[in-house]
């Protein structure tokens, strides 16, 4: 879990008097994770954070999903994906998605709005570009390689500074963490864990904005809504805490490697509702005389499988069709694994340089219309050699 940090200014005590200059009271707001008995942050508001002048519904963006019937492996092209040419919240577009989770991918080239996710917290890695997140906690840059951890509700902006920006976005039913496995009791990182608080960005210095009248899209479970707050959000004058915004560089992933290959479990990186995030990055492959250097074919019995290909050379897939900003998705059910020939020509390697992003899922993912329409039709007969 992210460490304590202290931003601004705040009183010496939680729910104390905070005295502006003009001698009235900043606005004290408790952001916290179930039912506050877990992540809290205290953030200190310049006025009411709950002064709201007007709500009004939202159309809906529809993306439909439905189940692969028949049960069907597929390679989608994220360049053919029908890309709305927006920002990093209106131009998602749904790729697969389940009760549990949603994963879109979004190409943008403009600021979005403010925005807040009530349903939960959201995980976006950057592919391409550079933004700066924008929320009541301050800026944090962000650019290729980057997960992004954004808690639920809090309010933000993606502003773009080197676009366009590409991104997987998974939006969760819940929250986003690192495995627990890699903590202690008191949550700090335990020394086997591959990566740790040093490697962890956050948002350092408070951001001020200026507005009346400010709207804000509100996503929960049932759409879109439209706040009008009376008073700009991003008036927080300090805050302190351990639930804010923050990000995970890719290539500050510590890969571990064996005398024979490792199972995904070791390259995880986060833990969901119903799912798992991998990271494969640069690493030495399997140090054994024999050691096959690709992935066994294999069934997950248990959990469909996503996987994002962000950049290197895949051997186990070549032939495939698979490259650079490729998502494969293997449904459970369905035997996998490296592309004829592969074996044999990996006996020899002692090196991958292949970064992907894996996403496991323990319920059955259905697809959206756009996915569909984006898959290599041929995909399915490429083991067939």
């Amino acid at each position: 879990m992210p460490h304590y940090r202290q931003v601004g200014d705040i009183p010496a005590k939680r729910h104390t008097r905070h005295t502006k200059p003009d001698g009235s009271l900043y606005a004290e707001e408790l952001m916290g994770q179930e039912g506050f008995a877990s992540r809290t942050a205290l953030l200190s508001h310049t006025h009411s954070p709950s002064a709201i002048v007007a709500i009004e519904p939202v159309d809906p963006h529809p993306s439909p999903l439905s189940p692969g019937l028949p049960l069907t492996p597929r390679h989608i092209r994220t360049s053919e994906l029908d890309d709305p040419g927006s920002d990093l919240v209106q131009g998602r577009i749904d790729v697969l998605g389940n009760s549990d989770l949603k994963i879109s991918w979004a190409t943008a080239t403009e600021t979005g709005p403010l925005y807040r996710n009530a349903e939960g917290d959201e995980l976006v890695f950057v592919q391409r570009g550079r933004a700066t997140l924008q929320s009541v906690f301050g800026e944090l840059q962000v650019g290729p390689g980057d997960y992004v951890v954004i808690p639920a509700s809090t309010t933000q902006r993606w502003v773009i500074d080197d676009g366009p920006v590409e991104t997987l976005v998974i939006a969760a039913m819940g929250h986003v963490a690192p495995p627990r496995r890699y903590l202690s009791a008191a949550g700090q990182f335990l020394e086997h864990a591959p990566y740790c608080e040093r490697d962890l960005r956050a948002p350092d210095t408070p951001l001020l904005v200026e507005g009346e009248d400010v709207p804000v899209l509100v996503r929960d479970r049932a759409g879109f809504s439209s706040h009008t707050h009376r008073h700009h959000p991003f008036d927080v004058v300090g805050w302190d805490g351990c639930l804010y915004p923050w990000a995970l560089n890719i290539a500050d992933f510590e890969p571990i490697v064996g005398s024979i290959h490792q199972p995904p479990p070791v390259h995880q990186t986060f833990e969901g509702p119903g799912f798992v995030v991998c990271s494969f990055v640069p690493r030495r492959y399997d140090s054994h005389p024999d050691a096959i250097k690709v992935p066994y074919h294999h069934a997950n019995t248990d959990s469909d499988e996503v996987l994002f290909y962000s950049a290197g050379d895949f051997m186990s897939r070549a032939g495939s069709g698979i490259g650079v900003g490729s998502i494969s998705y293997h449904p459970a059910g369905f035997v996998h694994g490296p592309q004829p020939g592969s074996v044999e020509a990996s006996v020899d390697q002692d090196r991958t340089e292949e970064v992907a992003v894996m996403i496991d899922t323990f319920a059955p993912l259905a697809t959206s219309d756009a996915a569909r329409t984006a898959a290599d039709p041929d995909y399915t007969v490429t083991w067939d050699s």
